[in-house]
């Protein structure tokens, strides 16, 4: 992909001393970016008041992390490039976490920040590009000579490279006048990976030899717009389909075994643990995805299709690679295989995929309303919730153990419907912001917060962010009063629990005083308030607190436990 700046003329007779650096970064936001979040501080005071004047939108965090989240939510759940803005100092800071998760999570952003002054740094600044550094973040350094054109080259960069890139503007340089420009070369073409014809054969002769075929798309597949010639192949074979959490539903149809890894409903991990070739494209099939190894089958033909480089994918049961651009190869590869006979498919001999009793979200794993201790059973409260909460819904959550139920019972429309933010760096307490930032993309939708209490005392701050975005939205907390993946990894094993126990909040309470609607859920007739208030068709925020029980274990946690009793 070449730089879709335009062309910079580089004469002083175009410049007027009138626009600022700050003016002129602004302008190529606003032409680069449809949405800003940010908060407002001495160091983007200039930025966030130019774009605010001639009425672009805004949204106000009241965190500086949620200033990312909500930019990384953004593009989640529209595939659109996100745009964020913080101050110098604290104000980058109060981001970092933020944004290592988008690093991780490779979420294409530009942060645009104040920094220390060109002159020098004064005694609360620190290397804000070394820190970014740290975490894999470009920084571009804007100066009056170039902030026309290095505001350009932030969103090509994070475009092309899908991640988050750091456009910083130095405390005096946001107020100078803008200099003649400087033109600055295009950004190399992004390299173009065409499969090998002879291995496109070898690989669709063993799909098309494959007994029982299964097919697992990840986040690769929606970026690639490759989900119609995956379809296919998996259709021409008669294989079965999964997805990573990232690209729920990418794949329709009965044949579609839901999310893979953790989050696997029982009786279909069960059915997948049968296929004898799978074939996972655009997906990293990392530690989660795999169920940690025990997603498939030993001895398990794991065919894998990226155009990442092989040295960087290495994994224990993939045992061919084939490195492409996924679209072109994926339908090369149906080009090259026979429409199996119907009858004659794995899908035959598994007819109860397409029943209403397999695609139930009843909660076969365990459908007691209550725990051992007496209070409810996430499962049976959350797919109780997939009955109640409007079909046309986008489904958030924040990082930490209660993540376990949501993926495995609430249903959504298209992957960017369901947004997990903080996954990718293993954190909690990002969720607020990230929800309120799918508000804003997706305001035709319901917006479903899950989160537990840790997570959302943590990211407290952004609640009222979340309640003043969102036109209609639930929040639900799957309060155990404690840090669930704690306690169920150490305090099991006889360490203290004090640390992991936390005095019981009333979220419903806490949502009425930001000017929400709430109740607390006891028990699953104590839903019958959600329900109600849906029905009303009313604008506005429910909040939800479901008291779970202490006692149940996610499937993913329980999983990870297994594997560390293997290790």
């Amino acid at each position: 992909m070449t730089s879709t700046a335009p062309a910079l003329v580089s004469t002083a007779a175009t410049v007027s001393a009138a626009v600022t650096v700050s003016a002129a970064v602004a302008e190529v936001v606003a032409e680069r970016a449809e949405h800003l979040f940010g908060l407002m501080g001495n160091g983007n005071a200039h930025l966030i008041s130019h774009l605010t004047y001639r009425g672009f939108p805004f949204t106000s965090a009241r965190h500086e992390a949620a200033t990312v989240t909500m930019a990384d939510a953004w593009h989640r759940a529209t595939g659109k490039v996100g745009a964020a803005t913080t101050t110098y100092g604290a104000g980058f800071t109060n981001t970092y976490t933020a944004l290592a998760e988008a690093r991780m999570a490779r979420i294409p952003l530009v942060l645009v920040v104040g920094d220390a002054p060109s002159t020098g740094a004064r005694p609360f600044d620190i290397d804000q590009s070394m820190a970014a550094s740290a975490v894999g973040v470009a920084t571009l350094i804007a100066t009056p000579a170039n902030a026309v054109a290095l505001a350009h080259r932030a969103f090509d960069l994070a475009v092309q490279t899908v991640q988050p890139v750091v456009l910083s503007i130095p405390y005096d340089v946001g107020t100078a006048p803008l200099a003649e420009q400087v033109s600055l070369d295009p950004l190399p073409a992004k390299p173009v990976w065409n499969a090998d014809p002879a291995e496109l054969d070898r690989i669709a002769g063993l799909l098309s030899a494959a007994r029982r075929p299964l097919v697992l798309a990840g986040r690769g597949v929606v970026l690639a717009d490759a989900a119609a010639p995956l379809q296919e192949l998996g259709d021409r074979l008669g294989a079965l389909f999964m997805t990573s959490v990232m690209a729920a539903n990418v794949v329709t149809g009965p044949w579609n075994l839901g999310v893979a890894g953790g989050f696997t409903r029982t009786h279909r991990l069960e059915l997948a643990r049968e296929a004898d070739v799978v074939l996972v494209a655009g997906a990293s099939l990392n530690t989660f995805q795999s169920r940690y190894g025990t997603l498939f089958a030993p001895g398990t033909r794991v065919i894998r299709i990226d155009n990442e480089p092989a040295e960087d994918l290495a994994h224990p049961q993939v045992t061919d690679y084939l490195r492409a651009d996924l679209a072109p190869a994926l339908q090369a590869l149906a080009e090259r295989v026979p429409a199996a006979e119907p009858g004659r498919t794995w899908r035959a001999r598994v007819p109860e995929a397409a029943g209403e009793e397999f695609r139930s979200s009843e909660p076969v794993e365990d459908p007691a309303e209550f725990g051992p201790d007496g209070r409810l059973n996430p499962r049976a409260a959350v797919a109780a919730l997939e009955r109640i909460l409007p079909k046309e819904r986008s489904v958030v959550m924040d990082g930490g153990h209660f993540i376990g139920w949501a993926p495995m019972y609430l249903s959504v429309p298209d992957p960017g419907a369901m947004v997990l933010v903080g996954t990718a760096f293993q954190s909690i307490g990002l969720g607020f912001g990230s929800a309120a930032g799918v508000s804003v993309a997706r305001p035709d939708r319901t917006t479903v917060f899950v989160t537990g209490d840790g997570g959302g005392l943590m990211g407290l701050a952004d609640f009222e962010t979340f309640v003043r975005a969102t036109r209609r939205g639930v929040v639900v907390v799957l309060n155990d009063s404690a840090y669930g993946a704690e306690l169920h990894q150490y305090a099991s094993k006889g360490l203290d629990p004090t640390a992991m126990l936390i005095d019981e909040v009333d979220f419903a309470a806490l949502g009425r005083a930001l000017g929400a609607r709430g109740a607390k859920a006891r028990s699953l007739a104590d839903l019958a308030a959600l329900e109600q208030w849906l029905a009303t068709g009313e604008d506005g925020v429910f909040v939800l607190d479901v008291a779970i029980s202490q006692k149940v274990v996610a499937e993913f946690m329980a999983a990870s436990l297994g594997a560390g009793k293997r290790l």
